[in-house]
């Protein structure tokens, strides 16, 4: 390896399972003379009133530390996660690499009424203030969040891994294929798709009642007779994908599929989806599926992509003072 730190990998809690695969995906990469990576074993200490304390088993001084964690909710992601970048800074750690597979708050980028704060904007200052050196995040809901960041920040996409998918399903469906954006603001995401597949794009016009609450949505575009691919960053309570699919086939739409990067799936999304015209759904591991047993057997049509190749590969590209451009599409 070219760096002269060694590498160090550590996972808080919510993003362990994830964390062991990355690791996994590395060692299949690694120069056989390379030692073998591992992850780092750390611990949480919880108190009786809520708290809780990240430490390091092992020492990280003089180390480049990578901390995996996405900061989905509970807001303790995202605490848990700069408690332990404090700990590595401390403890000497040369450099700390924040990896965020979903970095939550990105949807409170701006002011959109008046007297609200910028979540995005916030959580940003509170990594660099905690010791981040530097920033590894995958599909941002806005590209301009790294903006807000006076860190380097490696933007990762999940385009490379869902393209290889639905060319697939190109061939199946020759030329019926048509991308769809949920909404105006994913008119760029779908024109990528739709560029790099040489197919139509549908765009959805989306009006909102209030926040999580979808008014009316109307599809501009061929519908009639097509098998469309709605393409997004997040599905949240999934209220916009489902009557977004639930439309296009009222209009004609021979079927309709999902994919997704962030699978954060709150509240009724998993009714909703199961209870939806979508044939299936794709979505990746940067956030797990919920184990509930009410959960899992809503599940059924999901489908998951695992990025964890992409991450190993782009942390030791990072790690090896590479570049990261040339391996999206994006």
């Amino acid at each position: 390896m070219q760096n002269e730190h060694r590498m160090e990998l550590f996972a808080c809690r919510a993003s362990r399972d994830f964390a062991l695969k990355v690791v996994d995906e590395m060692n299949r990469m690694r120069d056989p003379s390379d030692p073998e990576i591992h992850l780092g074993e750390s611990e949480v200490t919880s108190f009786s009133d809520g708290e809780f304390q990240p430490s390091f088993i092992e020492s990280v001084r003089g180390a480049t530390c990578f901390i995996l964690q996405s900061t989905f909710p509970p807001a303790d992601n995202l605490m848990e996660l700069l408690l332990t970048i404090d700990a590595a800074k401390r403890a000497s750690a040369d450099k700390v690499i924040a990896v965020i597979p979903y970095f939550g708050w990105a949807r409170q980028d701006r002011k959109d009424k008046p007297r609200v704060s910028i979540g995005a904007k916030l959580a940003a200052n509170l990594l660099k203030a905690a010791g981040t050196d530097g920033l590894m995040a995958c599909d941002l809901h806005a590209d301009q969040i790294q903006g807000f960041f006076d860190i380097p920040v490696n933007h990762l996409y999940a385009s490379n891994d869902f393209l290889g998918i639905l060319k697939k399903l190109q061939r199946q469906f020759k030329d019926t294929l048509s991308i769809a954006a949920p909404d105006m603001g994913g008119a760029k995401r779908a024109n990528v798709y739709a560029r790099n597949l040489r197919c139509p794009v549908v765009i959805c016009h989306k009006t909102r009642a209030r926040a999580n609450v979808v008014d009316k949505i109307v599809p501009i575009g061929d519908v009639e007779g097509r098998d469309i691919v709605i393409v997004d960053d997040i599905i949240d309570t999934a209220g916009t994908l489902t009557q977004a699919a639930n439309e296009l086939v009222k209009r004609g739409a021979r079927s309709v599929r999902a994919f997704a990067t962030h699978p954060v799936l709150s509240g009724p999304a998993y009714e909703r989806i199961d209870a939806s015209a979508l044939s299936e759904v794709y979505v990746t591991d940067t956030i797990p599926l919920s184990t509930d047993p009410e959960k899992v057997k809503y599940q059924g049509k999901f489908r998951v992509v695992s990025l964890a190749n992409t991450f190993a590969k782009m942390i030791l590209r990072v790690y090896n003072y590479l570049p990261i451009s040339p391996e999206f599409i994006i």
